[in-house]
């Protein structure tokens, strides 16, 4: 089994209950297995500021599954919560991004591994930081990367995984 770091969020909708279902189908799965979340934070918009504020984790699974399946997988589940492209970084009731895929580098069309703007994103880092601080990306940890970036307006909402 590989150790894959998930991010989630959304703001459209009833994101708690969405990023929940998402969470609970993803461990439904008879080859990916939940190990740990994140707590819930609300953070500002990323890239396209004109829209409501997202609700955003981390979890740690669990899978057998190689990388570009998994994507497949979790591309499908934004589909399934209804999720509609719209506009680049735009709202969204829901998005999963592949952030480490153990310690697989990969670059496609399609998914580059890890994640390739993890370390300037607040939003990614703060949860992220919850479940594997020690996590290295890029050469540094988590916790490094955190301290590089402005984290002021995001929020604590939810603590343990508790959505």
């Amino acid at each position: 089994m590989k150790k894959v770091y998930l991010g989630l969020g959304g703001n459209v909708g009833d994101v708690k209950a969405v990023l929940k279902a998402a969470l609970d189908a993803l461990n439904a799965h008879p080859q990916i297995s939940v190990k740990k979340l994140s707590n819930l934070y609300k953070t500002p918009p990323w890239g396209d500021k004109n829209q409501d504020w997202f609700l955003n984790a981390c979890a740690l699974i669990e899978t057998s599954i190689e990388p570009l399946a998994l994507l497949k997988i979790v591309k499908s589940l934004e589909v399934d919560f209804k999720r509609k492209k719209t506009r680049k970084w735009g709202p969204r009731t829901l998005d999963i991004d592949l952030l480490v895929y153990e310690d697989v580098a990969l670059k496609t069309k399609t998914l580059t591994l890890p994640h390739p703007r993890i370390s300037e994103r607040a939003f990614v880092l703060v949860p992220l930081n919850d479940i594997a601080p020690n996590l290295l990306v890029n050469g540094e940890t988590v916790s490094k990367h955190l301290e590089t970036v402005d984290s002021d307006e995001i929020k604590l909402i939810g603590e343990g995984g508790n959505f």
